[in-house]
Order: C-alpha cells, then sequence, then structure tokens
C-alpha cells in the first residue's frame, strides 16, 4: 500500500462547494526519503522504508547515521517501513504530498492519547450501579458484582475492569482526504485522528 508519514498538527474546518460544514484533522505529510528499498530476493518481501523529520546527529546511534549517510539524507526521527508501494522508487528518492489526490480514501494509523488509569465507566462505558440522586452511595462508578458466586470462586479471565486506557495503536479507516496543500505538504483529512497534536502516523492508500 502506498503511504507516507505524517504528524498530525490539530484540527480546522472547512466548508464544501455546496456549503456543508465539514469538520478536518490537518496533517503534516512527508518530505519522506526513501531510506532502504527491500527486495524479495535479498530479503524475502517487497518494501519500501521511509523516513521523516529531521532529528539531531548527536541524538543518533551510529549504526543509524550510516544506515542515513546510505541514503544521502540527515538523520530522521520516524522510519516506517510500507509493502506493496504501487510506484518505484529508489534509494534516496524523496516523496511527498503529491502522493494523495483529493478525494481518495485513506487509512490513518496513530497512537491513541494515554488517559492512565481509569475506571470500567470511562475504559469500557459501564452505565454504573444505582441511583444518581436520592440516597447517593459510593457505589455510582463501580463495576458492580464480577465473580462467578462460590464456584471457582475467582475472577475468570478476560472480565472487563479498571486499568490503564490509551496510549495503543488505534486505525481510522476509510477516511476521505479533503484538501491537499502539496507546496506546504499538508493534507485535510476528513474527521478525527487517534493521537496529540504532534504525534507521528501513517497514511496508506
Amino acid at each position: 500500500m502506498s503511504g507516507l508519514i505524517g504528524k498530525k498538527v490539530g484540527m480546522t474546518s472547512i466548508f464544501s462547494a455546496n456549503g456543508k460544514y465539514i469538520p478536518c484533522t490537518v496533517i503534516e505529510v512527508g518530505p519522506c526519503v526513501v531510506t532502504q528499498v527491500k527486495t524479495l530476493e535479498k530479503d524475502g518481501y517487497s518494501a519500501l522504508q521511509l523516513a521523516f523529520d529531521d532529528k539531531k546527529e548527536k541524538h543518533t546511534s551510529s549504526a543509524m547515521k550510516g544506515h542515513f549517510t546510505k541514503a544521502a539524507t540527515t538523520p530522521k526521527r520516524k522510519v516506517v517501513e510500507f509493502k506493496g508501494f504501487a510506484e518505484e522508487k529508489n534509494l534516496g528518492d524523496v516523496v511527498t504530498a503529491e502522493l494523495f489526490k483529493e478525494g481518495e480514501f485513506v487509512d490513518v494509523t496513530g497512537t491513541s492519547k494515554g488517559k492512565g488509569f481509569q475506571g470500567v465507566v470511562k475504559r469500557h462505558g459501564f452505565s454504573g450501579v444505582g441511583g444518581q440522586t436520592h440516597g447517593q452511595h459510593d457505589r455510582q462508578r463501580a463495576p458492580g458484582s464480577n465473580g462467578a458466586g462460590s464456584d471457582p470462586s475467582r475472577v475468570l479471565p478476560g472480565k472487563r475492569g479498571a486499568g490503564r486506557t490509551g496510549g495503543a495503536r488505534a486505525v481510522s479507516l476509510n477516511l476521505e482526504i479533503v484538501k491537499v496543500f502539496p507546496e506546504k505538504n499538508l493534507v485535510l483529512i476528513k474527521g478525527s485522528v487517534a493521537g496529540a497534536t504532534g504525534s507521528y502516523v501513517t497514511i496508506e492508500k
């Protein structure tokens, strides 16, 4: 799948030609540099390794410095492989936002915002126990009974409970590209995308 690495800039909104209000996510995509071309003969599968976002040399290991030098580029922060790239690319080639066209549908992968340790109401959408007005008690956001009685006298594996929420890989499927600004390497994608502002995402056709 052809794609690029990007960075989430934030959100905005535009109006379509017929006056419809469209909330959009602004993503800076590329320019990405081809840092490795994997082939079926040499590596067992075909893929393109792209790198994005400059990084200081002093924060780069010697092995990665040599890797980027082969591609005649500066050290990068984010490196991602894309399998089945539609276009043939060579080592050191630069791929920009011109890869995408307005009206195309893409899949966007990011890392969701970490929420820390949360209860079952926030984490799993439980409704809580008991009333919310008269006769209040301390069990309104409790999970309720989660045991199996006297047998097997334990909580069964996989039972939904409180725990760490967010900070996980999240994929948004079939999002429409409503605007492309190739001179600024920006794309506007309809709807929301997982992740905080400034986080890295991958966009695949």
